[in-house]
Parts: structure tokens; sequence; C-alpha cells
């Protein structure tokens, strides 16, 4: 076995989980769906994806009919995915919208924000809205809450960077390379059931250790359920 799978909710459509960071979240070696197939014996089909080196819930369809139906609600927005970063540094606004064109490099495997429409560019949205600020050995750490309204390839991690807040842990994009990773959490995500229409929610609970445990140190009026 790759390695064992909390499995938050599952039935004979869709199975609700929680993705280890270093896991590819679709169909391949060292990933995800493989695990789910060892532990349940079952076939899933990604609705979404999140990046290898991140960790979080995710939602998989148990078969097709269930897996395009997630499909059109990640495309007509009825699917709402929302995380928690630590930035090293602290936005300009406690809260805000970033719009920005992306292009994805295939071969590098990185995206970047470029200022012209052209073949392979995409628009990219999120919302976010700053939790706390912490110091940390002299610098500044911000814990922020994020809503995407796109799913580009590295969304969150290149627009917190090309604002100079990288995320920390994330040394592809400006910030330092830490032995904890990168330090985003695919929080919640809420969808409509694809049998029965009913409105589902999946929180996650906060990662202990660095760099998150600053942030209940510091902030004791925090619930795990922000």
């Amino acid at each position: 076995m790759v390695c064992l799978i909390e499995i938050l909710y599952s039935d004979k459509d869709i199975l609700v989980c929680i993705k280890p960071a270093g896991l590819v979240s679709e169909a391949g070696e060292n990933s995800l769906p493989a695990a789910l197939k060892e532990q349940t014996e079952a076939d899933v089909y990604a609705a979404h994806r999140l990046d290898t080196g991140v960790s979080g819930e995710m939602v998989y369809a148990l078969n097709k009919r269930a897996a395009a139906q997630l499909s059109t609600q990640m495309q007509n927005g009825a699917f709402v995915k929302q995380y928690l970063a630590v930035l090293r540094g602290v936005p300009s606004e406690a809260s805000g919208t970033y719009t920005d064109m992306l292009f994805h490099d295939r071969r590098r495997n990185k995206s970047f924000v470029v200022d012209k429409a052209r073949a392979g560019v995409k628009k990219a949205v999120l919302d976010y809205s700053l939790k706390a600020s912490v110091d940390y050995g002299g610098n500044a750490l911000s814990l922020v809450q994020i809503r995407l309204h796109t799913g580009r390839t590295h969304q969150i991690r290149v627009q917190f960077s090309a604002r100079k807040t990288p995320l920390y842990g994330d040394g592809k994009y400006g910030g330092r390379t830490e032995k904890q990773g990168i330090a985003l959490l695919s929080y919640s995500i809420s969808f409509n059931h694809p049998q029965n229409g009913k409105r589902l929610e999946f929180t996650a609970d906060i990662p202990q250790g660095l760099p998150w445990e600053l942030f209940w140190q510091t902030q004791p009026d925090f619930s795990k359920k922000i």
C-alpha cells in the first residue's frame, strides 16, 4: 500500500478524502487514485486536482455519470474550493481579488503572470482575506484564506508570488524551500451531490507543526474551523 488515506465520506457516487502532500492527484504512479484503488478496490475519477506538494480535501467520482456532473459544477461555479495559505510577507490589503493572465510553461512545469493574451494564456481569479500576521525570526508571515474562481496550474502560488508574498516553503515561486513543504491547504470544498442534488460541505483541520502552529500560539481565539 502506498499509504493509508483518510476518507471523510463515501457512497456509491463520490469519495471525499484528504490528499497527503507528495502524492499526485490524478491517475498514475505514486498517485492518490492508485492509493485509493488499493485501499478501497474502487476506481476513482478526478473532479479537480491539487499540486503534488499540496495537501487537503479532494472529491473523486466513482462513476462516469458522477464525474460528468461534478465537472459541470466546476465549470458553472457550483463547486466551491477554499484554501488556507501561509505567506512570506503581508498583503497590501486585508482582503481583495487578484485577477491575472497566466501562462503555463509545460516544459518547465511553471506558470507565469503575463501582460498580453496569446495562445496558452488563461485568466486566473481568486479572492483572499487576511486572517493574521506574525513575526517569525524577524520576518512577517501571514495566514490568508482563499477562494478560487478559476483552477489554473499553480494559480495560488504564482498569483501571490507576483505580489511579493510567496507561499512559505515554495522555493519554485520565490519563497524558501522548507522541510515542512509548501504551506497551502485545500481547506474547504462544497458542491451539490451528483445524484440527489443535496449541498455538501467538508472542512479540514488545520495542520500541526510549522508554520501553522505559529498562528495557534498567537491567536488563541482561532477555532479549527475558520
